[in-house]
């Protein structure tokens, strides 16, 4: 009977561990299934080129969106190099991800190397069709063609980002760079790729667009 009666009571204490364990999960689950996920899909500039992860523009930018209440992860799909071309074909991949929102940064590279303005529109312009058919939302950060390429080229590259900005309908910051290019003490010693200060006011410069694209964080 002694045998009898341990083996009900571990049964018993087994049953109970099943119990909390399946309420443990029930209580997890809803928290991980909140958290968002943006994606920052863009060149070195996203990458954070030269400065440590912790310093780079998508951690610092979780860390401001965390501070402001989001539950948000950032995820860096940001390649050093990477052009407009290269982030249309990587849309695959980074899809896989599943993303709800995206950053699109991409456009430096193509502007420095000279590259067809009509092309770098065509290719943000396929980025943006894909990602919106994906019900993916969307913030279009604008970049500026380098001034020793002309007046025609640059006004034909810097307009393309406001012209599929309303196209599209998305979130827009008209410069990524705002307050912080052309300025030696925020840049790096190559004067194009920003210091973990100049990053600062670029995650600073782009957050009300950020809210906008996220939407209230949850109280």
């Amino acid at each position: 009977m002694g045998c009898v009666s341990c083996q009900r009571i571990i049964k018993g204490f087994l049953a109970a561990l099943l119990i909390l364990a399946a309420a443990a999960v029930t209580v997890q689950a809803p928290a991980q299934a909140a958290e968002k996920r943006l994606l920052v899909l863009g060149d070195s500039l996203g990458a954070g080129y030269g400065l440590p992860a912790e310093d780079a523009f998508p951690a610092q930018l979780e860390r401001a969106l965390r501070a402001r209440g989001y539950d948000i992860r950032v995820i860096n799909s940001s390649i050093s190099g990477d052009t407009t071309r290269g982030g249309l074909q990587r849309l695959p991949w980074i899809l896989s991800s599943k993303p709800q929102f995206v950053i699109v940064e991409l456009g430096g590279n193509d502007g420095l190397r000279g590259l067809d303005p009509d092309r770098t529109r065509a290719n943000l312009d396929g980025i943006i069709t894909r990602l919106k058919g994906k019900g993916i939302k969307v913030l279009l950060a604008g970049m500026l063609a380098p001034r020793n390429l002309g007046p025609t080229y640059g006004k034909t590259f810097d307009g393309a980002y406001l012209d599929l900005a309303k196209k599209h309908g998305v979130v827009f910051m008209p410069f990524f760079l705002k307050d912080v290019a052309l300025r030696p003490h925020l840049n790096q010693r190559d004067g194009i790729h920003p210091t973990k200060e100049g990053v600062a006011i670029i995650v600073r410069n782009i957050m009300p667009y950020v809210v906008k694209l996220l939407g209230p964080a949850r109280s």
